[in-house]
């Protein structure tokens, strides 16, 4: 039986990376579902997702049929590994604090299998020192935290927060699973 990766989707330049990750994933012959932040969706669409995973795409616009499970639910009851790629210090913030308030938040919440993050912002933001409170207050709950690569940035600026490297997360997942 096939594994199944849930892939959270947060706001980040990063999120077109998601979709060479969910393309990794299928390649592997792991069944990928994604839950996309509205954030997410204003810098790579739906149908990508889609496209690439063979699996429809939930949004907080589009919850699937809440007359048998919600959809939050249903995902965590299918989920092997819940992987959020790439993981705003918004989307982080919200997980270490239990603010469910988009699917993806939502989702984590729902979810009893392993938890893999894999970060990606600016620099200052993922040295600044309530990210790294956060991030200690995921690890210290048993999520893994894959570090964020260090370059240049999509901002121009040069540091560690570029999403880590579509390898190293499918080695983390790999792991994991």
């Amino acid at each position: 039986m096939a594994k199944t990766v849930v892939l959270g989707v947060t706001g980040s330049i990063a999120a077109f990376r998601a979709a060479e990750l969910a393309s990794a994933l299928r390649k592997e012959r792991i069944d990928c579902r994604v839950v996309m932040s509205r954030w997410a969706r204003q810098f790579v669409g739906e149908l990508t997702f889609t496209t690439l995973t063979g699996k429809p795409v939930i949004t907080d616009d589009n919850l699937g049929d809440l007359a048998d499970r919600p959809e939050h639910l249903a995902l965590g009851d299918e989920a092997d590994l819940f992987l959020v790629a790439p993981a705003t210090a918004n989307a982080i913030g919200k997980m270490a604090h239990g603010i469910a308030d988009d699917i993806v938040s939502t989702t984590y919440l729902s979810v009893t299998c392993p938890v893999l993050v894999a970060p990606a912002m600016n620099v200052r933001m993922w040295e600044h020192a309530v990210v790294r409170e956060n991030i200690a207050l995921l690890r210290k709950r048993g999520v893994k935290v894959i570090e964020p690569d260090e370059g240049i940035l999509a901002c121009g600026d040069y540091g560690k927060g570029r999403l880590a490297a579509t390898e190293t997360i499918l080695a983390a997942v790999r792991e994991l699973l």
